[in-house]
C-alpha cells in the first residue's frame, strides 16, 4: 500500500511592519535567522526553511548581522534557507503593473547572488490577486503560484458553484485573461495548518487527526501540505521532533520535512485531470463581501497619492527621460535600481494599504520622500543632459528657449507650466546682493510685451502667471556651488497633439506681434463648452454634462457624499444612522476663473456641514474589540464645515473635463466620495488594474451580503453601452464603486476611521487624516465606441503624468528642435515603460493591450530592431513582435540591426 505524503514546511510570514513598527519588527527578525543558522549546524534532520519569497528580509537581516553573510549564503547554496523569488510581498491592486514587474526582477536577481531562488509565485497573504498573475509569473519563467484568499475551497464532495472563483480542490489550474494558464495552489486551511506540531504523542494525536482530515478534504492527490509557521512565528526548533513522532502514530503517512521545490515536482507528476479551472482576477466574490480587504484602497489615501507620484516620476519621467538622454554606458542603472528599492519597501500589504499602526505609515512617507527626491535628481540631469544636445540656434538672441517632453506613451494635449529666468546677477557681480535684488526688481517693472513661439517662429498661445525675483544656485559638476538672483516668470501654453516619447522646442522672447484669441473657447459665469463638450453648473452645485456628438444629456454628475463609517482600516461599515450628506443639499459659489484661447476655468465652492466624528458608542466597540458586523455606533449631533473647492477645467483640445479639489478635513469617522451618475443601462463595467482593462459585473454576487461593493482601480473606471459612455480618471484614489440602482461611479476622495481593526484593538489616530488635500480626477465622455473608450483610457493613464520641462540656452546640437524619439502607432499599446536594458546596449518598451481584441502592434525606434523578450529580457522565440493580441503584456527589446 502507498502510503499518503505529508509534507512540512517550515516558514514565518514575516509582515515587514504592521501592528508594531518596522524596527521591532525587525528585531525580531534577527533573532528568527539567528535561530535558523543555529538550527541549521546542530539539526541534521531539519530540511530547509522558507524565508516567505522575499528577499528584502536578508536585506535586514544583514542591516544588523553583516559579519554571518558568508554564514547566510553557505545556507542559501546547501538548500537550507529558501528565498526568493521575489523583492517583498505586494498588495497586488494597489501598486502600479509596472511596480509588481520590478518586484519580481529585483528579487531574481538578488536571489542569484546566492543562489537559485524558490520556483513560486508566492502570495500567501495578498488581498487578493491581479486577473494578469498566470501571464506575469509565465513572463518571469514561474510556472505555480500560491495564494491564500480569492477562491472558495468546496471540497471534493461538493459540487462547484461559481466556476470562477471556487474549486473543489486546493490544487487547480488559473488561467488569465489571455489563456495562459498555471497550476494554482490554495491555502484552504491557511498558511498556519501545520504551525507549532506537539511533540507529546496525545497531544500530536488529536493535532493530526483534525489537520490531516482539514487537508485531505480540499487536496486533490495524496500529497498534502503542512505550512509550519504563520505571521512571524519563531521557528519550532523541535519539528524534526514532531515529525518523528507524526511517523510512529500513522503508519499509512510518510511525513517529511521538506520545501516548496521538492513539493511541487512531487505533486506536478500526479495531478488528476479534474482539476477546476478559475480564471482571472481573485477579490473572494463568493465570500459574504464584507472581508475583502478591498477598503484598504481608501485606507490612508495620502499614502496612495505619494505612492502614485512615485511611480509616476520613476516610470514615466525618470527612466524615459535617462533612456533618451544617455548612451547605454552612462544610463544610471544604480541611481534607478536604488530609486526602486525605496518605493518597493512601502509596497507590502499592510504597509500600502494604510492598514497598519501610525509609525509605519510616518516611515513611508520618509521613503517615498527619499525616493522620488532620488528621481528628481535622474529626471533633471537627463532632461540638461538631453537639452543641451538640441539644437536652438534657430532662435532669435533675445529668446529663451526651452524644451516640453512628453515622457508618455500616447499622444498627450493638455497645460504645462514652466518658470522661465529672464535675466540673472551672480552673487560674484558687482555690488551688494541688496543693489543687484534692487536692479532686477526694476528690469521687472520694465519687461516688454511678450510672446511664445515654436521652433518655425510661429507664435504659441500662453498664460503669464507670476513674476518675480527669487534667490537661486548652480550646482556644476566641476566646480564650486554658484549662488545667484534671477527674474523668474512663470506661463502657461497649450501642448496639442504631441506625440508620445517626442519633445518640442518652444522660446519665450519679446513680442513681435500680437496675439489672436481662440474662437473655440465658449465660456460663461456657470457654463464652459468646447466641441465635444458642454458643461453647466446648477443652482443646486452639480453638474450637467452634454456630449455635443451624441446628444446625451448627464444630470448630476460631480455630487460629493459623506457618510459615517465606524469601520477600520480594513473595512468601511456606514454608521447605523445611514444618512448621507450630499453637497447638493448646502449653499455654494461658483465663479469664472479663466476662458481664453488656452481653455476655461471654473471654481466652484460647495459649502458642507458634517458630524464632527461618530458618537461615543464607536470608543466603546471598537476598544471592547467588537466586530464591525455588530457595531451600531452613530454619527454625532456636533458638526463641523466641510468646505470643498474645486477647480474645474476644459481644455479646447480635449474630451476630457479635468478636476482639482481642495479640502481642509476636520472631521471624524466619515467617507467622502465625489459622484457622477451616468444612468446609463449597462450589466458590466471596465476598470483600469494591471495589466489588464478588467470586465466586472455592476451587481455583486448572490451570497454578497455586505451592502457595499468597494473595487480597486488605476487610473480609471468606465461604464458604457453601445451607445454612450463615461470614464473617470484619477490620480491616487484607488477605490471606487458602481452604485447599480443608477450605474453612478462614486470615487472615494478620503476615508477617515481610528483604528486598525484585524485581531485586536490598535488605535490610529492618523489614519482620521485630518488636515488638508488635494484630489484630482476626470470625466470623459464618449459614443461607447471602441475608439473613444480606448481613447479616453488613454487620456486618463496619461493625465497622471505631466509633461516634463526645461529651460535652455541658444546653442548648437545634433539633435533637431523637434522630435519623436520612438514611436508608437497603436492606440491599444498602454505603454507602462521605456528604459535602458538591464544588459547590453539596446533599450526594452513594456506595455499592454488596454482593448479586448487582437491589433496589429506598430512601434519603432529609428534604425533599431524590436525582438519580444520576457521580464527577464529573455528571448521569446515563439512570440510576434508585430501583433498584440488580447490582454496581452508585451515587452520589446531593440537593438541594432546586424549587418549583412
Amino acid at each position: 500500500m502507498t502510503k499518503k505524503k505529508v509534507f512540512i514546511i517550515s516558514h514565518s510570514h514575516w509582515d515587514r511592519e504592521w501592528y508594531m513598527p518596522f524596527e521591532q519588527h525587525h528585531m525580531r527578525l534577527v533573532t528568527l535567522i539567528d535561530n535558523l543558522l543555529d538550527i541549521f549546524k546542530h539539526d541534521p534532520d531539519f530540511n530547509s526553511f522558507h524565508l516567505d519569497g522575499q528577499m528584502i528580509a536578508l536585506d535586514d537581516y544583514l542591516a544588523v548581522r553583516p559579519e554571518r553573510k558568508p554564514e547566510l549564503a553557505a545556507a542559501i547554496k546547501a538548500g537550507k534557507l529558501c528565498i526568493g523569488p521575489f523583492y517583498i510581498l505586494q498588495d497586488d491592486f494597489l501598486i502600479s503593473p509596472e511596480s509588481n514587474v520590478r518586484n519580481m526582477i529585483i528579487g531574481r536577481d538578488q536571489a542569484r547572488e546566492y543562489g537559485q531562488e524558490v520556483p513560486l509565485g508566492y502570495f500567501p497573504d495578498t488581498f487578493g490577486n491581479m486577473g494578469q498573475t498566470p501571464q506575469m509569473m509565465a513572463l518571469a519563467n514561474l510556472k505555480t503560484a500560491a495564494f491564500g484568499r480569492g477562491v472558495t475551497p468546496t471540497g471534493f464532495n461538493n459540487q462547484v458553484g461559481d466556476a470562477d472563483y471556487a474549486s473543489q480542490y486546493s490544487e487547480m489550474w488559473w488561467q488569465g485573461p489571455d489563456g495562459t494558464r498555471i497550476l494554482g495552489l490554495l491555502f484552504a486551511n491557511w498558511y498556519s495548518n501545520g504551525n507549532e506540531i506537539p511533540v507529546e504523542k496525545t497531544a500530536a494525536k488529536a493535532f493530526w487527526d483534525q489537520k490531516l482530515a482539514d487537508a485531505e478534504k480540499f487536496a486533490s492527490t495524496d500529497n498534502l501540505l503542512m505550512m509550519n509557521g504563520v505571521d512571524h512565528q519563531p521557528v519550532q526548533l523541535d519539528v524534526t521532533a514532531a515529525i518523528k513522532v507524526a511517523n510512529e502514530l500513522y503508519p499509512d503517512y510518510e511525513f517529511i520535512h521538506t520545501n516548496f521545490t521538492d513539493y511541487l515536482s512531487t505533486l506536478s507528476a500526479e495531478l488528476p485531470q479534474d482539476l477546476s479551472t478559475i480564471h482571472g482576477e481573485l477579490t473572494s466574490q463568493e465570500t459574504d463581501g464584507w472581508y475583502t480587504l478591498a477598503n484598504t484602497a481608501s485606507s490612508r489615501v495620502y499614502l496612495k497619492q505619494e505612492n502614485t507620484k512615485n511611480e509616476r516620476l520613476l516610470e514615466n519621467q525618470a527612466e524615459p527621460l535617462a533612456t533618451m538622454a544617455y548612451a547605454a554606458q552612462d544610463y544610471p542603472h544604480d541611481r534607478l535600481r536604488y530609486a526602486w528599492k525605496l518605493l518597493l519597501q512601502n509596497h507590502p500589504h499592510d504597509s500600502i494599504c494604510g492598514c497598519s499602526v501610525d509609525e509605519v505609515h510616518r516611515e513611508m512617507l520618509t521613503r517615498f520622500a527619499k525616493s522620488q527626491e532620488v528621481a528628481r535628481f535622474i529626471t533633471h540631469d537627463a532632461l540638461m543632459t538631453l537639452t543641451a544636445k538640441i539644437n536652438t540656434v534657430e532662435f532669435g538672441a533675445q529668446a529663451k528657449p526651452f524644451v516640453v517632453v512628453n515622457t508618455t506613451g500616447f499622444t498627450k494635449s493638455g497645460l504645462t507650466r514652466i518658470v522661465v529666468e529672464w535675466n540673472r546677477i551672480d552673487f560674484s557681480a558687482a555690488g551688494s546682493i541688496q543693489e543687484q535684488r534692487a536692479q532686477l526688481v526694476q528690469q521687472l517693472k520694465t519687461l516688454p510685451e511678450l510672446m511664445v513661439v515654436d521652433a518655425h517662429g510661429q507664435s504659441v498661445p500662453f498664460r503669464l502667471i507670476d513674476q518675480q525675483v527669487a534667490f537661486h544656485y548652480d550646482l556644476p559638476k566641476d566646480r564650486f556651488r554658484e549662488p545667484f538672483q534671477a527674474i523668474e516668470l512663470t506661463i502657461e501654453l497649450n501642448m496639442v497633439d504631441m506625440p508620445a516619447f517626442a519633445w518640442r522646442t518652444l522660446a519665450l522672447q519679446p513680442a513681435t506681434q500680437a496675439g489672436v484669441a481662440d474662437s473655440a473657447v465658449k465660456a460663461q459665469p456657470r457654463l464652459i463648452s468646447n466641441e465635444w463638450l458642454k458643461v453647466v453648473v446648477e443652482d443646486d452645485g452639480s453638474l450637467t454634462m452634454t456630449n455635443r456628438e451624441t446628444g446625451k444629456v448627464y444630470h448630476q454628475m460631480l455630487v460629493f457624499e459623506d457618510t459615517g463609517d465606524m469601520g477600520n482600516e480594513y473595512i468601511y461599515r456606514q454608521t447605523t444612522d445611514n444618512h448621507a450628506y450630499y453637497s447638493t443639499d448646502f449653499p455654494m459659489d461658483v465663479r469664472l476663473v479663466h476662458a481664453d484661447e488656452l481653455g476655461s476655468e471654473l471654481e466652484l465652492t460647495n459649502y458642507l456641514e458634517v458630524p464632527v466624528s461618530a458618537d461615543d458608542q464607536l470608543a466603546q466597540e471598537t476598544q471592547a474589540v467588537i466586530d464591525i458586523t455588530k457595531r451600531t455606533a452613530k454619527r454625532s449631533a456636533e458638526k463641523v464645515p466641510l468646505t470643498i473647492t474645486t477647480k474645474i477645467r476644459l481644455n479646447p483640445h480635449s474630451r476630457q473635463l479635468q478636476f482639482e479639489s481642495h479640502l481642509n478635513n476636520q472631521a471624524k469617522d466619515h467617507r467622502l466620495r465625489v459622484l457622477f451618475k451616468t444612468a446609463l443601462v449597462a450589466e458590466t463595467h471596465v476598470a483600469d488594474s494591471i495589466y489588464e482593462t478588467v470586465t466586472r459585473p455592476n451587481h455583486p454576487a448572490k451570497n454578497w451580503q455586505n451592502p457595499t461593493n468597494p473595487q480597486h482601480q488605476q487610473a480609471f473606471a468606465s461604464v458604457f453601452n453601445e451607445a454612450n459612455g463615461v470614464t473617470v480618471g484619477n490620480f491616487g484614489l484607488n477605490e471606487y464603486e458602481i452604485l447599480p440602482q443608477d450605474n453612478t461611479i462614486a470615487l472615494t476622495m478620503l476615508r477617515c476611521v481610528g483604528e486598525m481593526g484585524d485581531w485586536g484593538y490598535f488605535a490610529t489616530p492618523e489614519a482620521q487624516c485630518q488636515g488638508e488635500f488635494t484630489f484630482n480626477y476626470s470625466v470623459e465622455l464618449t459614443d461607447g465606441s471602441k475608439a473613444q473608450q480606448v481613447a479616453s483610457y488613454q487620456r486618463a493613464q496619461g493625465a497622471q503624468t505631466p509633461f516634463s520641462v526645461q529651460q535652455t540656452t541658444r546653442h548648437a546640437g545634433t539633435l533637431a528642435a523637434d522630435h519623436q524619439y520612438l514611436e508608437v502607432n497603436t492606440p491599444e499599446f498602454a505603454v507602462t515603460s521605456l528604459k535602458r536594458a538591464n544588459t547590453g546596449t539596446g533599450m526594452t518598451l513594456r506595455g499592454y493591450n488596454l482593448g479586448d481584441r487582437q491589433v496589429p502592434l506598430s512601434v519603432s525606434a529609428g534604425d533599431l530592431q524590436a525582438e519580444p523578450v520576457n521580464f527577464f529580457e529573455e528571448p521569446l522565440t515563439d512570440v510576434d513582435s508585430t501583433t498584440l493580441a488580447a490582454a496581452e503584456i508585451k515587452t520589446l527589446l531593440f537593438t541594432e540591426k546586424e549587418r549583412s
